[in-house]
């Protein structure tokens, strides 16, 4: 198996696995109510690491609904990427319908036969390189990555918030891309953190950013999601991903909402004193705060496991992590609502 194969990249790795690994994820909240099935309604969803508030939608023509996206409205939604990410060229953005599919995508395209992932963090890139048919390993620090194959981290990291320098990621992916490989770094959450994007130093050799819509946006339904590369590279996920990747209104919405500097500087001071409040609230309650980012925060608690029940029990879903028993991460809350009934359940 070659590292990065030009006739066949987008063929199925040879190496095949017995099994594939399925992942848990937050937002389960059909789960929950079964859980708890005397919480109160709603069931507030501070699971997941989405902005509570979402960016308004606008009325959409009725033409977005009922024919295929025209090609200039995905190109505009290519120009509107890349002046929201400092990307100097629309040609080095991939949008696709979410940065999971991506996530599916790289291992058969780029074909490498190892891939080490910088943990703790996203449980889905090691999946994906393993069912792919990669050998695949963790390591807790970066000077323990290696320097060929694949390498795979979060910046800000999921679920510790954990900052790496861009300046060493650079240097990381050059001698990547010394030896063939490829840094693949995962920028869901730096939307209100720009200056740890790569994105400006595009293209570089052996460097591939993914960046998230729906979780900055609040619109994680929409289904959007983009892969910064250089030029060669994009048009090769752009083929791998087939014509029309992106639905009409997602485009549409996208483009507006990556516009709107005004929306972005506004949401980056909410969720700044949001944050702050969450973090005085958990205090306050015993937790140990262990890190997080600007759309949620990661706690830590002997009796973690207490927590969650005595939250389900009020009709508040927080993620668990099976593999750290201790840890439990909180979303932002969206309304007053939902901050009094977090703040009475934390204070019982």
């Amino acid at each position: 198996m070659q590292s990065q194969a030009a006739d066949d990249s987008t063929q199925p790795l040879a190496q095949t696995v017995d099994q594939t690994v399925d992942l848990p994820h937050g937002g389960q909240l059909a789960a929950a109510r079964r859980r708890f099935p005397g919480a109160p309604d709603p069931f507030i969803d501070l699971s997941t690491g989405i902005n509570p508030v979402p960016y308004p939608i606008p009325q959409l023509a009725p033409d977005l609904w009922h024919r295929l996206p025209e090609s200039d409205i995905l190109a505009g939604l290519q120009h509107a990427a890349a002046a929201a990410y400092r990307v100097a060229d629309p040609a080095m953005i991939v949008a696709a319908p979410g940065t999971q599919i991506l996530i599916s995508l790289l291992p058969h395209l780029l074909r490498h036969d190892t891939a080490a992932i910088l943990a703790p963090t996203y449980g889905e890139h090691r999946a994906a390189w393993h069912n792919a048919g990669a050998r695949t390993h963790e390591v807790v620090t970066l000077d323990a990555l290696p320097a060929t194959g694949a390498v795979i981290l979060c910046n800000p990291n999921n679920p510790d918030g954990r900052r790496l320098d861009p300046a060493t990621l650079l240097a990381r992916a050059d001698t990547l891309a010394q030896a063939g490989g490829t840094l693949i770094v995962d920028e869901a959450f730096a939307d209100f953190d720009p200056a740890l994007s790569l994105a400006p130093a595009l293209p570089h050799p052996g460097l591939i950013i993914l960046r998230s819509f729906g979780k900055a946006y609040g619109l994680a339904g929409l289904r959007l999601g983009f892969a910064l590369a250089a030029p060669a590279l994009a048009q090769r996920l752009r083929t791998a991903l087939g014509p029309w990747a992106v639905s009409g209104p997602a485009a549409a919405i996208g483009t507006l909402a990556l516009h709107d500097t005004a929306w972005r500087q506004a949401a980056i001071a909410r969720l700044t004193h949001d944050a702050d409040r969450l973090d005085t609230l958990l205090r306050s309650a015993g937790l140990d705060l262990v890190g997080g980012t600007s759309l949620f925060r990661l706690a830590s608690s002997p009796v973690a496991a207490g927590f969650f029940d005595r939250l389900g029990a009020a009709g508040l879903l927080v993620r668990r992590f099976d593999e750290h028993p201790t840890w439990l991460r909180f979303g932002l809350p969206a309304d007053q609502l939902a901050w009094g009934r977090l703040e009475n359940a934390l204070r019982t």
